[in-house]
């Protein structure tokens, strides 16, 4: 029974966590009216959170394996309780910065759920199951919705003051429903970062990240205060639209993620860069409210389907370092919800547009584009080496001319031969003698008329032992038809063959 809660629990958990989060970009236009914030620090108010919520999720992330999600939850809930109640008693600037960097414990929870959720589910459901945990999301849509109209009722200091509420709630939840039992994985941190630092990746994911996620978090402590001041609206309906854009990257996670599960997740990453860089270029334009929406709406939707493919990929390629792997990819989706807003704030203060910073934003995306394009072929290239070099089979490739350009380890271990020796060769050096030029002429005839041959060759290994060998040899060709090289692979098949020289 402990072990089937454990996803609403958790769930449950990120979103109360990501309620408290965004607790003062929410409410700062109320927060403004009380306390004087001059411009050039509200951008470094609502981003101060965002970047201790993302640098945490690395420890998080490998404590939870460690200690377990029912620990690092409980003492997480407890930590936010100072922040919380130290921001409803501020009257100053220097106050919000100090409590608004210790909100970002509520974003860094993040990497607890991802990292322990897994263990309760097979591989082909991990897209799924992270993708609901990520649903999570939406409570910072809850906060920017509900905190406003709140404030607006019993003011921002007294509004604040309610999430203590609800944080010693999922105190008592954690403490009476995590699961005391859960598997514990305690490899030294240093060690599992040296495991996964190299591989390229780890890179390539957080940086996915950085822009999905990080398109998420800033468009949902940007609207708020953009909205009011560039086009004027109400402060409950700027709050109303930010939680609409909340909600639909939220509620389209789990659908990435199940579609991370039942299809080639990097084709799915290259639909949602695409859209994310058309939207941009609409924002670029500075159009207007209802051109905004729409292209607002399509970002939401690009980052809330790559957020929940990226968490199908982490587990996929790194199964015995989640924890640490999750935390470093989740912290920089976070950074990724740290820079936006500044660059927009600087840029707009420079030249009274946010024009430039949307196309840099579309370009950004673009070139996100391109790499996941690349690293689909490159693991394409990666796929088909294995294979090459794990299948029992001898294989050596020629170029159109039979010049050997490649062999694979069964063909060393079968001939003698090591690659080095035979690169650049002809494929004679194999040639026991045995046959007449009348038996070559036919197989070559034969593999120009029909692209292929079969059958059985005589040949002598680098010992000078002879051996009997089923061979095949295609010809491969390019578009236009022409050959552009020979592929053959083979078996010994000798009446007697030595020990480890069979290959069936």
């Amino acid at each position: 029974m402990t072990q089937k809660i454990q996803l609403p629990l958790q769930t449950a958990n990120l979103v109360v966590g990501f309620m408290v989060w965004v607790l003062i970009s929410s409410l700062l236009p109320f927060i403004s009216e009380d306390i004087n914030i001059p411009p050039e620090r509200v951008a470094i108010i609502t981003a101060i959170p965002v970047v201790l919520g993302s640098i945490l999720r690395i420890p998080l992330g490998y404590y939870a394996n460690v200690y377990g999600a029912r620990v690092m939850f409980f003492i997480s809930f407890i930590v936010l309780l100072f922040p919380v109640y130290y921001i409803s008693e501020t009257s100053t600037v220097t106050g919000l910065l100090i409590g608004g960097t210790l909100l970002g414990v509520g974003g860094a929870i993040f990497s607890v759920g991802v990292t322990s959720l897994p263990k309760y589910y097979p591989k082909e459901k991990h897209g799924l199951v992270n993708g609901i945990y990520g649903m999570g999301n939406i409570g910072t849509a809850i906060t920017t919705f509900s905190a406003p109209v709140l404030a607006m009722k019993f003011g921002w200091s007294l509004t604040v003051k309610m999430y203590l509420v609800l944080l010693l709630v999922f105190i008592a939840l954690n403490f009476f429903f995590g699961d005391r039992k859960e598997v514990k994985v305690k490899a030294p941190i240093v060690e599992q970062i040296k495991g996964v630092y190299k591989n390229e990746k780890l890179w390539f994911f957080s940086l996915f990240y950085f822009i999905t996620f990080g398109s998420f978090v800033a468009f949902t402590v940007f609207l708020p205060n953009f909205l009011v001041n560039y086009f004027g609206l109400e402060k409950v309906d700027a709050g109303l639209r930010t939680a609409g854009f909340i909600v639909v990257a939220t509620l389209l996670r789990p659908v990435g993620g199940w579609l991370g599960d039942k299809f080639q997740p990097l084709f799915l990453l290259m639909g949602c860069f695409a859209g994310l860089t058309a939207a941009s270029i609409v924002l670029a334009f500075s159009p207007d409210i209802a051109l905004y929406t729409v292209g607002s709406i399509l970002i939401a939707a690009a980052a809330g389907i790559g957020n929940g493919v990226i968490f199908k990929l982490v587990p996929l390629y790194f199964s015995k370092q989640a924890g640490t792997v999750n935390g470093i990819v989740s912290m920089m989706g976070g950074l990724g919800g740290f820079f936006p807003p500044l660059l927009l704030a600087t840029i707009f203060s420079m030249t009274g547009s946010y024009s430039i910073g949307f196309m840099a934003f579309s370009q950004v995306s673009l070139a996100s584009l391109v790499l996941v394009v690349w690293l689909y072929y490159m693991d394409r290239v990666s796929l088909s080496k294995e294979v090459f070099d794990s299948t029992k089979q001898g294989i050596l490739v020629t170029n159109q001319t039979g010049v050997i350009v490649s062999v694979n380890p069964a063909f060393t271990e079968l001939t003698g031969y090591s690659e080095k020796e035979v690169l650049g060769k002809s494929p004679n050096v194999l040639s026991s003698g045995r046959h007449e030029r009348a038996y070559y002429d036919d197989m070559w005839r034969q593999i120009e008329e029909e692209g292929v041959w079969h059958g059985e060759i005589w040949n002598k290994k680098k010992n000078g032992e002879e051996y009997l060998e089923f061979l095949s040899i295609s010809a491969v060709r390019d578009g236009t038809g022409d050959v552009v090289r020979y592929v053959g692979s083979f078996s010994d098949i000798s009446p007697v063959a030595g020990e480890g020289n069979r290959f069936s």
